[in-house]
């Protein structure tokens, strides 16, 4: 990284008018100070011309797996294109997996995060492996990438809690070498009574290490899959609602209203943070169903709509769930809004939230945003305003990094050649 800024000029802030300088003492934000000019001025030494762009906290990516990541066809592709196969591809890969193969993939694909902007990772790391080896590898990369990524690691038990042999204890032992998050996935136990245990098991693991829970939820179309109202009332019981975080719930898209009226009283009582994965779960889900196919993806506007904090992931970069993904989060933001029914303007002004300050919330991190004594980290995007940040749909301009500048790209405005010049005159440019 280069030296330290003083100060990021010609910034536009989400939800303020005009330009702001952000000072920058020892790697930590000022107080934004309005600027007197309404457009772009020129800047100092020392000083990061953001040019009248839109600047945000730092993309959060709240979910993924960086322990499969890079790994789509070994040994074999998911032919069917459903969860429960990509699950078997995986349970063949596993065997194969070493510390230079995790080590060198995890830190690949942290790698392109970092390039579109992203800060902040919470990644799954498949624990229902004796050896732990992708677990260890994993301890060791957060500490390899810590001057561009803060990295999460969830012990995650893909085959089960109580399905794998001596999957309790492996998760155990995971938290005992350092994993920050304890997992579940209830809907993939063997039966409905090992879901319901498997859940009181990780919250009592969660509150003896004092660890935050981030549960694979219902994932599965199946209506009568209702382990979410099991997560959320264990989370109400303890109080530990804001420290807990149910993704995908995938089958509250196939839930009844009359059954969500009930199950939304509890949902906002515990005060869970919520996980959509709308591309990963596009692709997975309704694989089951004739026509009409079902989307598959959480009732987000909902959610939101009721004061609940709900953050998009990719979940998957190239691996046997999903064969896509190249890293930027606007991508997944945009899908997520089109499958969510959330191209309304309202809704289109707040969005970036989806991908910075409801990760955070998931993450639970304590220094998070623009604002005096805060970090100074951000990212300077391509776009005035949300709405023409999502229109772009080009990769982030910056990414500053404790008051350095970690990535940083050159605009570009390709010119179609051969077209006809504007009726006002000069060529025209396709605005990118």
């Amino acid at each position: 990284m280069t030296e330290s800024l003083s100060a990021i000029c010609n910034a536009r802030l989400p939800g303020q008018a005009g330009l702001f300088r952000l000072p920058i003492t020892a790697g930590r934000f000022g107080a934004p100070q309005a600027q007197s000019h309404s457009k772009p001025q020129p800047v100092g030494e020392g000083e990061f011309d953001a040019a009248g762009q839109l600047v945000t906290a730092p993309f959060v990516e709240p979910h993924i797996h960086l322990d499969a990541a890079l790994t789509a066809g070994e040994p074999r592709w998911n032919r069917s294109g459903t969860l429960f196969e990509g699950i078997e591809c995986w349970s063949e890969r596993k065997p194969m997996l070493t510390r230079d193969d995790v080590v060198g993939r995890a830190e690949q694909t942290l790698k392109l995060f970092a390039a579109h902007g992203i800060q902040y990772v919470r990644t799954h790391v498949d624990v229902t492996d004796p050896s732990l080896v992708a677990l260890d590898a994993m301890l060791e990369v957060r500490e390899r990438v810590r001057d561009a990524v803060d990295l999460q690691i969830v012990a995650f038990p893909q085959e089960g809690i109580l399905s794998f042999p001596d999957g309790q204890a492996l998760m155990a032992d995971a938290l005992e070498r350092g994993a920050d998050v304890v997992g579940g996935i209830p809907h993939f136990e063997f039966t409905r009574d090992y879901g319901v245990e498997s859940v009181k098991i990780l919250m009592d693991l969660a509150e003896r290490h004092d660890r935050l829970v981030d549960v694979h939820c219902d994932e599965i179309d199946d209506p009568e899959s209702r382990f979410l109202e099991v997560l959320a009332a264990e989370a109400l019981a303890r109080d530990y609602g804001r420290r807990v975080s149910a993704s995908h719930t995938c089958a509250m898209h196939a839930y009844n209203n009359a059954y969500c009226s009930r199950l939304f009283r509890l949902l906002t009582k515990s005060g869970l943070r919520f996980v959509a994965l709308p591309t990963e779960n596009l692709h997975l889900q309704g694989r089951f169903d004739g026509y009409p196919k079902r989307r598959g993806v959480t009732r987000v506007p909902e959610l939101l709509d009721a004061g609940l904090k709900v953050a998009f992931g990719q979940d998957s970069i190239r691996d046997p769930w999903y064969p896509m993904g190249n890293g930027n989060l606007l991508r997944t933001l945009d899908v997520g809004l089109h499958a969510c029914h959330m191209l309304g303007m309202d809704r289109i002004e707040s969005a970036l939230e989806l991908i910075t300050d409801n990760g955070a919330a998931v993450m639970n991190l304590p220094e998070y945003g623009i604002g005096e004594g805060l970090p100074a980290r951000c990212v300077v995007l391509n776009g005035e305003s949300p709405y023409e940040v999502l229109l772009n749909q080009t990769p982030v301009r910056a990414s500053i990094r404790d008051g350095r500048v970690l990535v940083q790209r050159r605009p570009e405005t390709p010119e179609v050649a051969g077209w006809p010049d504007s009726p006002a005159g000069g060529a025209l440019h396709a605005n990118r």
